[in-house]
């Protein structure tokens, strides 16, 4: 007998009922994540710790989830939910909170912390770059988080990445853009320096110029790379430049020569997956 044949009130039972059954296999589903993220707690204190944060997993996971996604419920929702899952099961590996720059507005800042990483990990804002990179260089494990657009009124704070030990990029969120995306908001996210988790699909570089060289952008988009921001700072121009790990240092000083920037300083200030976009 068809659904058209049958007593709605019944139909509708019986999906309640299923909707039920399927609640609750995904609430054990969660629960059964957990206690394999209890052993992987135990197994890396066996190693002597590491980090929770795998950006470059995290990124293919969410491309992952928006090939195979389908039906009527939102891909907002679904991403939304994921990263609420990782971010909650890193920061139950490994307590960590996140610093953001505020300085460019709070709302925009807060809704793209709150859709990545949720409520339980904690968001303390911060009115400056420097503020937020201070304050994951002295954490045991913190993020900080910039507007790709932004941050720049007081100095390229990229320049305070170039250390060896100084924290650096790790990704760039959202993983999966689209134009109406909840969070869209471009930002970097920062962490003290991953051993071996970092993905190095793209890859960032601060240049320091004494002047603006026009031929830059040109030279760089030759080598596929980007010009990210740009500012003055106690030592000329700073550029940050977003440029394919392929592209190793030699192609970059050769498009540098080609810019009549020859022989100016750069240095790797940390890098992510490369861009994803959902065309639904």
């Amino acid at each position: 007998m068809s659904d058209a044949d049958r007593d709605p009130l019944a139909i509708l039972g019986e999906l309640r009922i299923e909707i039920d059954r399927i609640d609750t296999d995904v609430h054990r589903l969660l629960m059964s994540r957990g206690e394999i993220i209890d052993r992987l707690i135990a197994v890396k204190a066996r190693q002597g710790g590491g980090s929770a944060f795998r950006p470059g997993r995290e990124a293919e996971m969410m491309r992952r989830l928006a090939e195979r996604h389908t039906g009527l419920l939102p891909l907002d929702t679904v991403e939304s939910i994921w990263r609420i899952i990782i971010a909650t099961f890193t920061y139950v590996q490994s307590n960590y909170s996140v610093h953001a720059d505020i300085s460019g507005g709070d709302a925009a800042m807060r809704d793209a912390e709150r859709f990545h990483f949720g409520f339980t990990v904690p968001y303390i804002p911060h009115h400056g770059a420097a503020g937020v990179i201070d304050a994951v260089a002295r954490s045991s494990g913190d993020l900080g988080m910039f507007r790709v657009d932004g941050g720049v009124a007081t100095g390229p704070w990229w320049t305070r990445l170039v250390q060896p030990d100084a924290p650096k990029i790790i990704a760039r969120l959202p993983f999966v853009e689209r134009p109406d995306h909840p969070a869209g908001m471009p930002v970097f996210v920062i962490a003290k320096p991953l051993a071996d988790a970092a993905a190095r699909e793209i890859v960032l570089w601060s240049i320091q110029l004494e002047r603006w060289r026009d031929a830059l952008p040109s030279a760089l988009a030759g080598i596929s790379g980007d010009i990210i921001g740009n500012a003055a700072g106690q030592n000329g121009l700073s550029v940050l430049a977003a440029i394919p790990a392929a592209a190793h240092e030699t192609a970059i000083r050769a498009a540098l020569d080609q810019a009549g920037a020859s022989g100016a300083p750069i240095h790797e200030v940390g890098s992510h997956a490369a861009r994803f976009t959902y065309h639904g």
